[in-house]
């Protein structure tokens, strides 16, 4: 029986399954994706979804889909699904699914009268490569087996529309064919474990829609070449193998390659297990860089989710190397004391208060877990120097030490902290110079790097920066605290006080080095968990302030608009965790072990076997953006080891 278990009534049941989602990638920038009933409600949904060298930037869906069909007698049954305008599907497959399983890989098995066939598949680690396995469980007479390529060769972020220019050329290869829509695009090779007809009847599918972009108003019908179709008689117990990828494969190879491949996964027979699994999707391999993918379908590196998710999903299971190898890619970008807001890109600039910071945090993480502080220094110690100099002396974007020791920015144009939504040109969350967790992250990294020096000897950093821990735990409390509000300010300047009820205090509770004594956290954290938390994470406003909106629904615009004015994020998920046990100790473990049990119902609710970029700040909690996101995954894994941590 499997860990994760889907209700087999209602698979047949659209509303069930068309809101349920698969990602699998191959470590390496390729990924496969779509819905349980196998329907695309996404431009982001395909088989084979892969960056091309010579290409910029965009990942690109080479295969839609693969339609399948099952031939008795004569009569044809097809299994695909596709979704028209007007709610229109053609054909309708999805009322043969009798189960879906995804202990392993995604396997769904259909019942057509006699036959019960079964199709698992799977990304080849590090190689543009899908493999599909079709297994023939139950027929009664001789059966037929139909696969029908839908062929896109475009960027995610486009649609493919019916155009004259396409190549529609194919070329036989062997047990198969190869073929290449557009020029700048590798060829992509279609081809079986078994030899089979290939019949051309080439045809565009016009106006497929995609439910999804249509809800979040983008532009959402696209049209699909199809090149014809693979046909083989198929035998009750056998399996035959499906490749699509950018070289050439050696057909007799396929059925021994998805076996090896299937037996590296990590079985999802426990929530922790199913968390190891994301987590291992987000990491990416490429020649000497190994870098965090922050969410699937669209995202690309984001650096701050890279240094908050970083911690939980390496060091949770136990692995360093791959934590220090990330570190090693980032630091690549590092420019003026900031890092480039998404990994790689210095082009699109490095606008942001906190990032710097949350590298001094996420390397606290690792020096807690390796138990040695002076060859942290030895190793990063020169670019935590910089990182500080940068800020106290002032660098890009107006980011600077005030005389009180707090930093910030007077760029209040600028969207510098997490909160980074803009409309027409101005930010949504207008927060004042200083942000509260950017000062509890400053506070936090001056004190851990002094501890670092200490223990490296470093006289020199120790005395330029001794003076300033006390300097800066003062101004903070002055600034940022209030005997009368009882919580922390979300963002200050010289004359005002932001007092919006919003999560980001919590990070300042739950900083290793906090300004706050005892008291105060606790304060903070009561007030949290009156007014923020929820069953999927930490509202990102107050429900009692008048500008709270709890839906995310609508247009890019209205979306923005409201992502940080209370939907509930679970990346800070881990700070809450953190600050409730260093204050509540052994009494904060049950609504901590509640919170993640709740997260526990997710697991085959949106994204399988993940969890998503946010939800509603309304009840049901309904998952809003990217459907699995790196911090997400991060901040449940972390959360879990620190209440294991703290029961052993």
């Amino acid at each position: 029986m499997s860990y994760l278990k889907f209700d087999k009534t209602k698979l047949v049941n659209l509303e069930y399954s068309l809101n349920r989602e698969v990602i699998r990638s191959n470590r390496s920038g390729s990924y496969m994706s779509t819905t349980i009933a196998g329907c695309n409600t996404r431009k982001y949904h395909g088989i084979l979804i892969s960056p091309i060298e010579g290409l910029a930037g965009d990942k690109h869906l080479l295969l839609a889909s693969l339609d399948e069909t099952v031939i008795q007698h004569g009569a044809e049954f097809n299994l695909g699904i596709h979704k028209y305008e007007g709610d229109h599907y053609e054909p309708k497959g999805h009322k043969y699914i009798r189960d879906f399983d995804a202990e392993y890989v995604p396997k769904t098995t259909w019942r057509v009268g006699g036959v019960v066939l079964t199709k698992e598949r799977l990304l080849v680690e590090n190689e543009e490569q899908a493999l599909i396995r079709y297994t023939l469980v139950e027929a009664n007479s001789p059966t037929t087996l139909r696969l029908k390529p839908f062929l896109a060769f475009r960027s995610i972020h486009e649609l493919s529309k019916a155009n004259m220019y396409a190549d529609t050329k194919y070329i036989p290869v062997d047990k198969g064919i190869k073929m290449k829509l557009y020029e700048g695009y590798p060829f992509l090779n279609m081809q079986l474990s078994k030899q089979a007809d290939f019949v051309p009847v080439p045809h565009w599918y016009n106006r497929i829609e995609y439910q999804k972009e249509r809800e979040r108003g983008f532009d959402c019908q696209e049209d699909l070449y199809v090149p014809g179709y693979f046909e083989f008689a198929i035998k009750k117990g056998e399996s035959i193998i499906f490749s699509a990828s950018t070289n050439a494969v050696k057909p007799g190879s396929l059925k021994a390659k998805f076996t090896k491949e299937s037996s590296k996964r990590v079985p999802r027979t426990s929530f922790l297990n199913c968390l190891k699994n994301s987590a291992q999707q987000f990491i990416v391999r490429d020649k000497n860089e190994v870098d965090i993918i922050a969410g699937f379908p669209w995202y690309t590196g984001v650096t701050r989710q890279t240094f908050v998710a970083l911690p939980g999903l390496t060091l949770s299971f136990d692995d360093p190397e791959t934590f220090e190898q990330v570190i090693d890619t980032q630091l690549k970008g590092l420019k003026n004391g900031l890092f480039p807001k998404f990994t790689g890109r210095p082009e699109d600039g490095s606008a942001s208060l906190d990032v710097s910071l949350w590298f001094f945090w996420a390397v606290q993480q690792l020096c807690r877990y390796k138990k040695c502080g002076s060859s942290i220094w030895l190793k990063y110690g020169q670019q935590m120097t910089d990182i500080l100099n940068a800020y106290k002396n002032g660098t890009d974007y107006g980011i600077r030490m005030y005389p009180n020791g707090l930093v910030g920015s007077d760029r209040t144009d600028l969207p510098l902290s997490w909160m980074d939504s803009v409309v027409d040109g101005e930010p949504v969350v207008k927060r004042l110079s200083m942000p509260v967790e950017v000062n509890a992250l400053w506070y936090n990294a001056v004190c851990f790097a002094l501890e670092l020096a200490e223990v490296a000897h470093d006289s020199t950093f120790i005395e330029q920066w001794a003076p300033m821990p006390a300097l800066i735990a003062k101004s903070f409390t002055e600034a940022f605290w209030s005997d009368e509000e009882a919580y922390l300010a979300d963002s200050v300047n010289s004359t005002d006080k932001d007092w919006t009820v919003r999560p980001n205090m919590v990070i300042a509770a739950a900083m290793e080095y906090s300004p706050l004594d005892r008291e105060k956290q606790k304060c903070v954290l009561s007030v949290a968990k009156q007014q923020l938390l929820t069953p999927r994470g930490l509202r990102s406003l107050s429900p009692e302030s008048p500008d709270y909106e709890g839906i995310v629904t609508g247009s890019v615009v209205q979306r923005n608009r409201v992502i940080y004015q209370g939907a509930a994020w679970p990346w800070l998920v881990q700070f809450f965790a953190e600050a409730y046990l260093n204050v509540h100790k052994r009494g904060g473990i049950h609504v901590l072990k509640r919170m993640l049990e709740d997260f526990e119902g997710d697991m085959t609710e949106h994204c399988i076997g993940s969890i998503s970029e946010m939800y509603n700040g309304n009840p049901p909690h309904l998952a809003k953006g990217a459907v699995s996101q790196a911090w997400s995954v991060a901040s449940v894994t972390r959360s879990i080891g620190l209440l294991v941590d703290f029961n052993a």
